[in-house]
């Protein structure tokens, strides 16, 4: 890189990605979404706005948008969070809510990574 070295503080290089998640959750329609909105930097140093988006827990789909600076891949993400937020998305705050609605009644839930113990066999 003709002697140039790139270090941590370099903003080509922030590997911190700024991430919006949305959900739309309305249990009359069976509708649980999500819609996720990321800007990324690229290896070439321009930025990217992937958006991912499907059935709350499903993969779901994905694209990449290419933009040649950060800010207008955050004008870019803006205006996608604005048209989701009109169509009824809500802001990740509402995940606590959304879980009572999304969970069966009487299902049991546990936190991620729990294990239950063995009961002993006599």
């Amino acid at each position: 890189m003709d002697g140039h070295t790139v270090n941590a503080q370099d903003p080509i290089m922030d590997t911190k990605a700024e991430i919006k998640l949305l959900y739309r959750i309305d249990p009359t329609l069976n509708m649980a979404r999500f819609y996720r909105l990321s800007i990324q930097p690229t290896l070439f140093g321009g930025s990217s706005l992937v958006r991912n988006w499907g059935r709350i827990g499903t993969e779901g789909r994905q694209k990449v948008e290419l933009f040649d600076t950060p800010v207008e891949a955050a004008a870019a993400g803006e205006r996608m969070a604005g048209r989701k937020l009109r169509r009824g998305y809500r802001h990740a705050s509402a995940e606590r809510a959304a879980q009572g609605i999304v969970t069966p009644q009487g299902a049991k839930t546990a936190p991620a990574g729990f294990v239950e113990p063995a009961t002993p066999t006599e």
